[in-house]
Formats: structure tokens, sequence, C-alpha cells
């Protein structure tokens, strides 16, 4: 359905209750029912830059990164999420190009339905859910266990309750309080983490602590914790900790002039949330040995974030507790975040038809308050590690979370890929749009590929002798159920695969102002330079 329109002069068109009734009218009019109530486009760039990068900065990477460590060694862990690391700037540059010029509370998943087909649409959807569900679940079960260093006076099960009605209450008070929460702890934890960067480096030098450190854990034990089967195993760690990322393109939805703060928080963004995580992965390779027994693993039922442990055995102690401290502060943004993609995800989805009705009601304020207790309910499959290890459901839903995190990723690369062919389809110009990914094609090709390798590959470990059917479930149940949602939704509903000339590549577009000039064209050199230092 191509027009004649130029790219930076099309108008936003709507055609569902929910991307229309963002404009004025409709919110003068005040819209009474339930399944109608728009959300509110009160987000900022300075929101958006900081829940993008510190939404996801909780226990996942506070404390799972001593998993990481455990599993693959220093050397091991510092691979996998180099790797990972690379694919997802291309996924961010991806999803930044559809997403500044198509500014949809649906995201990718909406791209799916108007640039593939609707039951891939349906299975994206559910799986992105579902992947947010167990994020939640392993900051619950993350906090109860890192609450443990203190005091073990309260069950595990009794810190998970607390912060799950703290979660649902914070996440029920509207997306400007939402945003300004994130921004001042996001701010917080970036702050802490750089002087933990700081410490690590004066600790490992000798200027404080008993004696040098340097490299000598990379020597003894050693670099890797089990050559390539470590570095394996550590791939959905890295994606579980990495997603969130994406999480840019679903509150596009919900900010004020994306067509700046998209591409400034996909510019800006990214080199940060790299330089944080591998920064965390490499310190705390140096600090202590993968065979620390305080570390995660599969037997624990309590645990510390590695970052206390490197300052508590440098005799920091105070630094330690501190450290201890922004981690359970942390868990209030991160679960604030995970509840607020979860159930955006399923507002879309209700009101698109491919959830129950009800799950699509939201307040006035707009917050889809029933989406916000149908997520926290089900992540009270945390407490299904009561009845044994804790340590040993961790792992799995970390497996799940980072599974499901590469099918998402994997799906956006195919959604600008088929976005790009329609704009040439449709007599358009790349060019004009006003952000473009950088490295196109070749970069979103390399994404692609490499999120389906690691989708097969994270759990290839359970085939080796001896077979471990556990483990094996464990890795691989969701490929099986992501591919009976899309057979059972294509032939329920009959869904066709769209064709280039008639992708719908303009429903949901802003209006431009004429003051504002179509982004410049730049240099390869000039625009890698703008994405580095933001």
């Amino acid at each position: 359905m191509a027009r004649k329109n130029d790219i930076d002069a099309v108008a936003y068109r709507a055609t569902d209750a929910e991307n229309s009734s963002f404009n004025k009218d409709s919110l003068q009019d005040g819209c009474q029912d339930p399944f109608e109530v728009p959300l509110k486009r009160q987000l900022k760039s300075r929101h958006l830059q900081m829940i993008a990068v510190g939404g996801i900065i909780g226990p996942g990477l506070l404390v799972n990164s001593g998993s990481a460590l455990r599993e693959g060694g220093p050397a091991g862990a510092l691979i996998s999420f180099c790797l990972v690391g690379s694919s997802v700037f291309f996924v961010m540059q991806s999803l930044g190009e559809m997403a500044t010029v198509i500014p949809v509370t649906g995201s990718f998943i909406e791209y799916a339905e108007r640039f593939i087909d609707d039951c891939l649409a349906f299975a994206l959807g559910w799986a992105y859910w579902w992947l947010w569900v167990t994020v939640l679940a392993n900051e619950y079960n993350s906090v109860s266990l890192v609450i443990g260093y203190w005091t073990e006076a309260v069950p595990q099960w009794g810190w998970i309750l607390i912060f799950w009605f703290l979660f649902l209450g914070l996440s029920n008070l509207g997306i400007l309080a939402y945003g300004e929460m994130e921004f001042w702890l996001s701010l917080i934890k970036v702050l802490a983490l750089i002087v933990f960067f700081i410490l690590a480096i004066v600790i490992s030098s000798g200027g404080i602590g008993p004696e040098p450190i340097g490299f000598k854990y990379w020597h003894h034990p050693g670099a890797f914790a089990d050559s390539i089967n470590g570095v394996a195993k550590t791939f959905v760690v890295a994606g579980t900790l990495y997603a969130g990322t994406e999480m840019v393109g679903i509150t596009a939805g919900e900010s004020s002039n994306p067509r700046r703060a998209v591409p400034r928080a996909i510019q800006q963004v990214f080199w940060r949330i790299l330089i944080f995580y591998i920064g965390t992965i490499f310190f705390i390779g140096i600090l202590m040995p993968y065979s620390d027994e305080r570390l995660l693993g599969d037997t624990s039922k309590t645990a510390s974030s590695p970052l206390t442990i490197a300052l508590a055995d440098a005799g920091i102690l105070p630094a330690a507790h501190l450290i201890n401290a922004l981690i359970v502060i942390s868990v209030i943004s991160a679960g604030n975040s995970s509840l607020y993609v979860a159930s955006r995800t399923l507002l879309y989805m209700s009101r698109h038809n491919k959830a129950p009705k009800f799950i699509g009601r939201a307040n006035k304020a707009g917050v889809p308050w029933v989406g916000l207790i149908f997520t926290n309910i089900f992540a009270c499959i945390v407490f299904l590690g009561q009845s044994s290890s804790a340590g040993k459901v961790y792992q799995a839903l970390i497996t799940l979370s980072g599974v499901a995190t590469f099918l998402v990723w994997s799906v956006i690369g195919i959604c600008h890929i088929r976005f790009r062919k329609a704009l040439v389809a449709q007599g358009q110009d790349p060019s004009k749009l006003p952000f473009r990914a950088a490295f196109y094609p070749w970069g979103t090709y390399f994404s692609l590929g490499l999120n389906v390798f690691l989708v097969f590959f994270q759990g290839y470990t359970c085939f080796l002798n001896p077979f471990s059917a556990q483990d094996f479930v464990i890795n691989y149940i969701l490929l099986p159920v992501f591919l009976i949602f899309i057979i059972f939704y294509k032939f329920w509903n009959k869904t066709k695969w769209v064709k280039l000339e008639e992708m719908d590549i303009w429903t949901g577009r802003r209006e431009f102002s004429e003051e504002e000039e179509p982004i410049k064209d730049k240099s390869w050199l000039k625009r890698v330079c703008d994405i580095v230092v933001g």
C-alpha cells in the first residue's frame, strides 16, 4: 500500500483505539471505557535513556554475573558477554530504525504482524511476555538470596512476598512517576558501578587488601572453567542479562518525541550498557576465582553478589554492605521495568485479539493494572524453588529467559530486513529515514544468524555423556512451544504471509513538524563516532 508521501513528511495515523487515542482530543474527551483508555506519552529523552541503561542493571547482573563466572571462568564469561554484546548492538540498530519512524506501543510485536505474518506476532508476543515473567521471577529469587547475606531470620518466601506487593504498588503509580523513579534509581546504580570499578582497580593493584592480585586467578584455577562447554553455558546468562536493551522499542510508544529520543537512546545507551556489563564481568574475573563456593550455583540456598564478596575479601566491609544494599534497592528498579514491559506487551496483545480481552483494561492514568496483576501472579513460579534448592530453579529460569531473548532478537532482525525490502518495493528512499541502522544489511544479517545459532548452541552440553533429559527440556522446551503457537494461530485465523507490496509501513507514524530538519546523512565514520561518544 505504497503512498506518494515522502518518508519525512508522512502524517501520523493509527487504526486501533490505543494509538488513535493518544491525540489531544481523545485525552480531553476523557475516555471512560477501560478497554479504550490510552497510554500516556509522557516519557522524556532522559527517561528513555536511563530506563534502557539502569532498568536492567539489577540483581540479575549484580548476582548472576557470579553464576557466569562459575560456569565459564573469567575468560569464558568475558567471551560470551562480548559475543552476545556484538549481537545486541545490531539488534538495537535495527529496532532503533523502525521504532523512530513507527513508534507504537506494540513495537516489534506489531512489526512482526505487519511485516511478516500475524501468527508470528502472536507467538512472539507471548514469548516476550514469558521472557519478562522469568526475568521478574529471577529478580524475586535473587533478592531473597542476597538478603541472606545479612540475616536468615525471615524465610526466603517471606522476602519474595514483601517485594511482590511492593512491585505491584509502585508499578501502578503511572508512567511519569515510573520514568522519574527509574531515572534516579538508575543514576544511583550507574554511579555505584563506577565506584566499584575504581575500587576493583585499586584492589587488583594492591592498593587495598592483603596483596596485589593482578591476573593470578586467570592462572589458578584458570581462565576457563570447562573449556568451550563452559562458554556455551554462559550464553543464556549473557542473553538474560542483556535482555531489556530492546525495551527502548516498547517505551517509544509512550515517548513525547520519539524522533529525537529513540535515536539518542539507541546511540548513547548501548555502549554504556556494554561498558557496565563487560566491565563487571572483567573485574569480578580478576578479583576472585571461579571456584569460589560463595558464588551462586545449582545447590545454592543463599548467595552473595560477587561484588560484595570481592569488597569483603579486600577488607572493605562498609563498601560490601553498601553494595549489598544497592542490590536490594536495584530490585525496585529492575522489578518495575519487568512489570512495565510485560504489562504493556499484554495490553497490546489483548487489544489486538491475541490475548484475553479482560487483560486490556487500564485505569484513568493509563496504567494497565490487569496486565500488571496477571504478570505478577505468573511470576510466582519463583515459589517452586522453595521445595528444593533455590539455585537450581534460578538456573532454570535464567536458561528459559535467555532462550526467549535470542528468539525475540532473531525476529527483530527479520522484521528489519523485511521493512527495508518493503521500502524499496513501494518506491521509498531508505536514505530519508529519520534514523538509519549502521552497517545495514551486513550487521542485521550477522545478528540474525548469530541469534539463531545461539538458540541451538546454548544447550548442546546436555547431549554430552551422560545425556541429561532435564537439561534438554529446560534448554529447548521453548522452541516446540513457539512453533505450536505459530501453527495453531495460523490455522485458526487463516493468516497469510505479508507481501512486500502490501506491507503496511505507514500506520502509526508521527507527523514531523516543518521545524524539524531531517537528520542529515553522514559518513560511516562519523556515524560510528556518534554511536561511541553519544
